[in-house]
């Protein structure tokens, strides 16, 4: 494929009928078009390799997998849920923003068309994108990241589908309760799944979500920080999975006024985001001048998808006072300038590889392909805010590791007790 700034001319791309897979955008730099402008080609860097193959139902075909040295043998065609519902799970807060005649503008309405025309297939038993539903029990993780997009987006990506796609979906995550997830961050796919459900008014199983919901916070350790399950691992699992999906599930049950015995969601929603923003300040924190990070833990292959909360609540302009949106974005800049300037996090065909910064096979675990890799695409939900927002607009700060190591002045920090 040919590349393209994504500054320049963009073509509007054929009707869904025939889908022509676009040019990819090349990465374009800050000075070229800003923070924001780089943010966008990146993530559509990532989006269209996945969509375009998918809106025409060649994915599959298309789509080479990569499967990690350690894998544990399990049916990889799951790998094709992982890429599609994570995926879709970042990009839709910025797939969501109003048409409007930039560049960027016809970019977005053009892979909505493709992500929408992606939902169709991956529930068309007919169709050779239709996903791996019914088989090994990651589908149960990937389809969190699937509902959580339609959650995140209702109007862009859930109400123009057509009554059967629609009827289709609600059939395959009904279909997954027929899985246990264990008493680890599962509980929350489980629960995010009829969260869901709930939103649009289907009959939802408050005990998948309200056992998750108590787990999670026995699980909190203090300051911060979650355990998954029993034991403390210090790694990005907070990031992941917890914190996102606690506070999106509970939002929704506050909403619907759901039942949950001896608690009320109002409550429990406004502990967990006291909570995410202290763990924010700390994920601030880890990011040194150059916009490097600890590599610790699980799942380092995720890259970007650590800093999930902080692009989270930029989104929804609920960043703690500690945390100015110009400090933010430049942090977060450097961050994923840090691990996605080296070429080999693509494949020459614009796949995401295994790797943290480039292509590190070995640092893959059991369970990883290189589909898995697309959660990296939920560092981008602040993209939801349109050009003109502050978090876009407002200057640059140094941030916390930026100014200690200059000596600047920095504020100190101590532990909470919520």
């Amino acid at each position: 494929m040919q590349r393209r700034d994504f500054i320049g001319s963009l073509a509007a791309g054929a009707a869904l009928g025939g889908l022509a897979a676009p040019a990819l955008a090349a990465t374009p730099s800050a000075a070229a078009g800003g923070d924001r402008a780089y943010m966008a080609g990146l993530l559509q860097k990532m989006a269209e390799p996945v969509l375009s193959n998918m809106a025409r139902g060649e994915l599959k075909k298309n789509f080479k997998l990569e499967v990690s040295p350690s894998s544990d043998g399990r049916d990889n065609n799951v790998a094709y849920l992982e890429a599609f519902g994570r995926l879709i799970a970042g990009a839709a807060p910025w797939l969501a923003l109003p048409d409007d005649a930039s560049a960027e503008g016809k970019t977005r309405a053009r892979l909505r068309q493709m992500a929408l025309q992606s939902y169709v297939h991956s529930v068309d038993p007919k169709s050779p994108d239709y996903l791996t539903w019914r088989g090994h029990g990651q589908a149960l993780v990937d389809s969190a990241y699937f509902t959580n997009a339609l959650m995140r987006a209702p109007k862009a990506l859930w109400e123009p589908l057509d009554t059967t796609t629609k009827q289709r979906i609600v059939a395959e995550i009904k279909g997954l309760r027929r899985i246990e997830p264990p008493f680890i961050n599962w509980l929350l796919f489980a629960a995010m799944n009829e969260a869901w459900l709930l939103s649009i008014g289907e009959e939802a199983d408050p005990l998948r979500t309200n056992v998750a919901i108590r787990k999670v916070n026995e699980w909190y350790v203090g300051d911060g920080w979650i355990k998954d399950g029993e034991s403390f691992h210090f790694d990005y699992y907070s990031s992941f999975v917890m914190y996102p999906m606690l506070l999106e599930i509970l939002e929704v049950l506050e909403r619907h006024n759901a039942p949950f015995w001896n608690g009320k969601p109002a409550e429990l929603r406004a502990q967990a985001l006291k909570r995410t923003q202290r763990y924010c300040e700390h994920l601030e924190r880890f990011i040194s001048p150059q916009g490097t990070f600890p590599p610790i833990g699980r799942s380092l292959t995720y890259r970007s998808a650590a800093f999930q909360p902080l692009a989270l609540l930029a989104w929804r302009k609920q960043l703690p006072q500690t945390l100015p949106e110009g400090q933010v974005r430049a942090a977060m800049q450097a961050m994923h300038k840090a691990l996605y300037t080296a070429p080999d996090n693509f494949t020459r065909e614009g796949y995401l590889t295994i790797g943290f910064a480039g292509h590190q096979p070995e640092l893959g675990d059991w369970y990883s392909n290189s589909g898995s890799m697309y959660i990296a695409s939920a560092s981008f939900l602040a993209l939801g805010l349109p050009a003109d927002d502050s978090y876009w607009t407002s200057p640059a700060q140094d941030w916390t590791q930026k100014k200690a190591f200059s000596g600047a002045k920095f504020r100190k920090d101590y532990p909470v007790d919520y």
